[in-house]
């Protein structure tokens, strides 16, 4: 018998399809930080959670001001999994405290990575969430054999280049699908 291990998708990108029914999920992409036989978790890339960077360094750092550049800063809604503990995808060349290699990029969970963005020496590219988008063991491959996702390759320039609202768009786009196209209906033949 031959033994086929399982395809693991860190550092992709999820696609959510178009009948994606679960509101936390509806027309979302995640980055994909890790994924193998415990689980996978990742982060939502294109969903802003109303807040800036400006209203999380208040928290932080109440006794000083805020520098207007960082209202400028949108976070992200990173999943419905701890809403209050944040991630920052960015290149993997920088390092903090609490940072995490995932090779092309590093996911940073720790607050001297908001504070070097801030003060203005922190990665120039990268992505603020809040919360994160977790599956057991074999939930994640139930869901893709249910087409509930399409799955692709990250690539950092979707993430740190484009605006959010058209990152979902370019991600399915790299696979060559027009999601527009695609009927939100399911059915069987």
């Amino acid at each position: 018998m031959n033994a086929t291990s399982p395809s693991y998708l860190k550092h992709h990108f999820l696609i959510a399809m178009p009948h994606m029914a679960d509101p936390n999920f509806a027309q979302t992409l995640i980055y994909l930080v890790e994924h193998n036989r415990d689980g996978a978790m990742g982060l939502i890339v294109n969903r802003p959670s109303g807040l800036n960077l400006t209203d999380i360094l208040e928290q932080l750092r109440p006794d000083q001001p805020g520098d207007v550049s960082t209202q400028h800063l949108t976070i992200f809604s990173g999943g419905p999994v701890q809403t209050d503990r944040g991630f920052v995808l960015h290149p993997a060349d920088a390092q903090f405290q609490a940072t995490l290699d995932l090779g092309p990029l590093g996911v940073t969970t720790s607050q001297d990575v908001l504070f070097a963005i801030a003060d203005g020496y922190g990665p120039k590219q990268h992505l603020i969430a809040l919360g994160y988008a977790g599956w057991e063991p074999g939930q994640l491959e139930a869901e893709l054999a249910e087409n509930a996702w399409l799955s692709c390759q990250a690539q950092p320039e979707i993430l740190f280049d484009l605006p959010y609202d058209q990152r979902l768009t370019a991600a399915a786009a790299s696979l060559g699908v027009d999601l527009r196209l695609l009927s939100s209906q399911v059915g069987h033949a």
